[in-house]
C-alpha cells in the first residue's frame, strides 16, 4: 500500500470512492453524490483545505483522508473502501495526515461521527481521539436522528 499526498488529478477516483460510501449509507453525514470537481475544491486544494491524503492499493485508490476548516475548527474525514475497512488503511492514512497537520502549525484535529457509525466511532477512538460532546438529535435529511459524537486528537 501507498500512501502519499493526494493531487488534483486524484479528485475524480476519490469521488468515485466517496459516492460509493454515500450510496451504501449508515457511515458518513453525506447524503449527496459529489462532482470530482467538488471533491477537489472540499478536499484537495479548495480554501478551506488544510491536508489530504491517499491510499493506493496496487493501481486503485482504497482510501483517503483530508483536514478542512469547518466551524472555525480543523476537522478530518476519512473515507475507506468497504472491501479494506480494518486493514490498517485509515491508520496509516493518519500517520501521514498527524506530519502534515503538525507542517501546517495544527494543534487539534476535530472528528464529528455520526453516533451510528460504530465503525468510525471505533477507529476515531482506536488512534486516540477523545470525546468531547455529542448531537443526540442530530438528523438525517430524511428525518430519521441518528445523533452525532464530536471527538478530537490533540497533536
Amino acid at each position: 500500500m501507498l500512501i502519499r499526498a493526494a493531487a488534483p488529478s486524484d479528485a475524480p477516483a476519490m469521488a468515485a470512492l466517496l459516492n460509493r460510501i454515500i450510496a451504501i449509507g449508515g457511515t458518513t453525514a453525506h447524503q449527496h453524490p459529489k462532482s470530482a470537481e467538488q471533491v477537489r475544491k472540499d478536499y484537495i486544494d479548495g480554501p478551506d483545505t488544510i491536508t489530504c491524503v491517499v491510499a493506493e492499493g496496487g493501481t486503485d485508490l482504497i482510501g483517503w483522508q483530508a483536514i478542512g476548516w469547518w466551524n472555525g475548527d480543523a476537522h478530518i474525514g476519512t473515507f475507506v473502501a468497504p472491501d479494506s475497512q480494518a486493514k490498517g488503511t485509515g491508520r496509516q492514512l493518519f500517520d501521514l495526515t498527524k506530519q502534515m497537520a503538525r507542517t501546517h502549525g495544527l494543534t487539534t484535529i476535530h472528528a464529528t461521527i455520526r453516533a451510528d457509525n460504530i465503525a468510525g466511532l471505533a477507529f476515531y477512538l482506536r488512534i486516540g481521539f477523545e470525546q468531547y460532546g455529542q448531537d443526540p438529535d442530530w438528523a438525517l435529511e430524511d428525518g430519521r436522528r441518528v445523533g452525532r459524537v464530536h471527538r478530537r486528537f490533540a497533536l
